[in-house]
């Protein structure tokens, strides 16, 4: 999820574990711990594109770190302010929850994260987008209001309370939505006799009424959009051929079975104007449907002047955001024009 969001969670679950004990102490170092696993797109800042996004909600991510973390940290707060208020143990308590429950609503995400780290698998429930308003602001308020309260007071504790049910509320009314939507998706395919391989479905950005879904077929993928409030169930899908074979010689460089892995084999290469485009389909697009200017994430292919082939991500044109938005929103509301 945004960093707003951890900050949120992770003060929240800061104040449930110590707040009656130190205050807003335990919503501040909370909310530190909810912001150390995304440390790692710091290592953007010394390897390639590719290697940061395989580092990306790794390590940092799993059960193992927390437990190595939490200890060192809560020694580290408890020695800071020397109080007998809360002793090493409570500070321990304290952090681990707040950057084990940071890779816990990762899961739920496109992503996915890495949770059982050193193994490779990743946890992706894919019922919630990074960013999504209506997770984050009710949450926020009520932190923000238990703040405000002293650290004894009843109503502090039931403010942050609520702000943790309702948005856990709200993750598993996502996660009933995602059933719908998927069986939406699959009635659909039935009914246009499309043979498909596997299909993953997922919300559009900032909401939870717009889903699309990625459907595999022998040499194409297929991506639709159904909207909660759309009056007709029959969902039109737009094709992308795979087109694996544009690689050539490019196929045969370890780079490539690094990409196809991220990708986890939902990607398509693309040509335009003599450059070779590998596209990971599972971020979906910049738009909808065919005419959308390209994928979210993209790497550009090409070999440097060593003869070693290197993969750049393609830049985003922040002019775009407006426009596509306001196509994204018209769309929400079930106006497939």
């Amino acid at each position: 999820m945004d960093s707003l969001t951890q900050i949120v969670l992770g003060a929240a679950v800061g104040e449930a574990a110590l707040g009656r004990k130190v205050g807003n102490k335990a919503m501040l170092w909370g909310a530190v711990a909810g912001t150390i696993p995304d440390l790692d797109v710091l290592s953007k800042l010394f390897v390639d594109n590719v290697t940061a996004n395989e580092l990306h909600r790794g390590f940092s991510h799993s059960i193992l770190f927390s437990i190595i973390a939490a200890p060192i940290l809560g020694w580290f707060i408890a020695k800071l302010y020397k109080n007998k208020e809360a002793n090493w143990k409570d500070w321990t308590r304290l952090m681990f929850l707040g950057l084990f429950t940071h890779p816990i609503l990762d899961a739920f995400t496109t992503w996915g994260t890495q949770l059982f780290w050193p193994f490779e698998y990743k946890v992706s429930f894919k019922n919630i987008f990074v960013v999504d308003p209506l997770y984050t602001i009710p949450f926020l308020i009520f932190v923000i209001v238990a703040m405000f309260y002293k650290r004894t007071h009843h109503k502090r504790r039931k403010f942050n309370t609520l702000g943790l049910y309702i948005s856990s509320c709200y993750m598993i009314v996502t996660l009933g939505l995602k059933w719908n939507t998927y069986q939406k998706f699959r009635t659909s395919l039935d009914n246009q006799h499309i043979e498909y391989k596997e299909i993953q479905t997922k919300p559009t950005p900032l909401n939870s009424i717009l889903w699309t879904a990625n459907v595999e077929t022998d040499d194409s993928f297929l991506i639709g959009y159904y909207s909660l409030l759309d009056k007709d169930n029959r969902i039109a899908f737009s094709e992308f051929p795979k087109n694996h074979h544009l690689l050539g010689k490019m196929k045969t460089d370890p780079l490539i079975p690094r990409l196809v892995k991220l990708s986890e084999g939902w990607y398509t290469i693309e040509k335009v104007d003599n450059r070779v485009y590998f596209n990971d389909l599972r971020f979906g697009q910049l738009g909808m449907g065919t005419e959308a200017s390209r994928f979210v994430f993209s790497y550009e292919l090409f070999y440097d002047n060593n003869g070693e082939l290197k993969a750049k991500e393609r830049e985003r044109n922040v002019d775009e955001a407006s426009p596509l938005l306001k196509k994204l929103f018209q769309r929400v509301f079930g106006n497939k024009s």
